[in-house]
């Protein structure tokens, strides 16, 4: 048997997906709200956890620094900063997930000093963390980079956090908790100018604010107010996940099937609701729950990725997919990330018709949240896609987590068996995926 077997996904497609769908925990907000968990005095609960391999992997990184931390039961998590001891992040355990830079949060707060390595996670684009760097040092964080061992070293060089007004160039999602994590126990007022908006951050927010904390959104202004400590006082429930909820819509009409996703909301993903009426796929909303399901012959679409509110970047490749069934020939343009389309290679193998090109652009340095000197050296950041492609099965390979899902929906379109490679790559953002794609009628096994 080949060696990579055991982390493929096996897919047997040309079937319509039809039935309902419960959405786990958001991957996104349980990573920031388990870290900022060590913020708080006392211990902490945290119930609908995602139960996959980011988390896991984040549990027993808080465990080796002397924490405690650990599911309780299926989707529950318990986590007590007391007995922590190391404020030094092992190499090895940092590269597996990228959300080990948010520890120097914690970190900071309790030594006053830390040491954490380059961070790792999805190969997405360069993710600079200068950002995160740059409102340390203005918070009286004394940080240096060593090329030799690649850590970065922390020093706190005051004996509390100081309260700051800072603005970030451009929105970040991670700066934006990242600020909010040093700001909540910070001597004084913090107020983060651009902020970023999505509703993963308002899930943290209001995680904390429920121990304590004194936050308050104004415009794209987070105004906090620092307080001497954080308790919890009562469990804290997850938000469900909206991109697990993109995901199993697209497989739905992409299959020409039916599917209702529950957990999720029309003002949770507004823009990705926009972008499927426009492509005629079928929607009926309830206050918690979506029904998607094919009306008929799709049209193509022009995309362009935003911060939310706009098009989130994370559903474009599951989007290209369904853009391959769509008339005409539909675009996506990418202006979060400067690497995000090796996905399409891997489509290309099943016959879509893809190609690349460079959008025109007025003012390059203001649409691009990356460095935009840097991309020159890039992937084009536009796609064309010519539809609609009859797609076939062949044999593939996840990049990164939204790719992986993305390439199980083109697999479930494609006729015969596709074998999907870097299951585990898979696991780490969707609890459970391919028992949930079984329960509404997907022909899928791990192999």
């Amino acid at each position: 048997m080949n060696e990579h077997m055991e982390d493929a996904y096996s897919i047997h497609g040309g079937y319509p997906l039809k039935g309902e769908i419960q959405l786990s925990g958001a991957k996104n907000v349980s990573l920031k709200v388990i870290i900022a968990s060590l913020l708080f005095e006392s211990e902490v609960c945290i119930a609908n956890v995602p139960r996959i391999k980011d988390i896991e992997e984040l549990l027993h990184l808080i465990t080796s620094l002397g924490g405690h931390a650990r599911f309780t039961s299926q989707n529950e998590v318990v986590v007590d900063k007391k007995g922590m001891s190391k404020n030094t992040i092992n190499l090895l355990q940092a590269i597996k997930t990228r959300v080990s830079f948010m520890f120097f949060a914690p970190l900071l707060h309790l030594f006053g000093s830390c040491r954490i390595p380059n961070p790792g996670g999805c190969r997405i684009g360069a993710r600079p963390i200068d950002r995160q760097i740059d409102i340390m040092k203005a918070m009286g964080v004394s940080v240096q980079y060593d090329e030799e061992d690649g850590y970065y070293k922390a020093q706190l060089t005051t004996k509390k956090f100081q309260g700051i007004t800072h603005r970030f160039e451009k929105r970040t999602h991670t700066g934006t908790e990242f600020g909010i994590m040093l700001g909540v126990l910070t001597q004084g007022k913090t107020i983060i100018e651009n902020a970023s908006l999505e509703p993963e951050i308002d899930d943290l927010i209001h995680f904390l604010e429920k121990g304590g904390a004194q936050i308050a959104r104004k415009g794209d202004s987070i105004i906090i107010s620092g307080v001497s400590h954080l308790t919890q006082h009562k469990k804290y429930s997850i938000l469900y996940d909206r991109n697990e909820a993109v995901t199993h819509a697209l497989l739905a009409i992409a299959t020409k099937g039916d599917i209702t996703v529950h957990g999720v909301g029309e003002a949770d993903i507004v823009a990705f609701l926009q972008k499927v009426k426009e492509a005629g796929g079928g929607v009926a909303a309830q206050e918690k729950s979506i029904r998607f399901f094919y009306r008929g012959e799709l049209a193509a679409t022009q995309a362009e990725t935003a911060p939310h509110p706009g098009f989130m970047t994370d559903w474009q490749a599951p989007w290209a997919v369904l853009m391959t069934q769509a008339r005409g020939i539909s675009t996506i343009h990418e202006t979060v990330f400067e690497n995000r389309f090796a996905y399409v290679e891997e489509l290309r193998k099943l016959g879509a018709q893809i190609e690349f090109f460079r959008p025109e652009v007025k003012d390059s340095a203001t649409l691009y949240q990356f460095n935009i000197k840097k991309m020159e050296e890039c992937f084009f950041q536009g796609i064309k896609i010519h539809g609609p492609s009859l797609l076939h099965n062949a044999v593939l390979t996840v990049s990164d987590l939204r790719a992986g899902a993305s390439l199980l929906i083109a697999a479930s379109i494609a006729n015969g068996q596709t074998i999907v490679y870097g299951a585990s790559v898979i696991d780490r953002g969707y609890e459970h995926i391919d028992t949930k794609l079984k329960s509404v009628g997907a022909r899928i096994q791990r192999i």
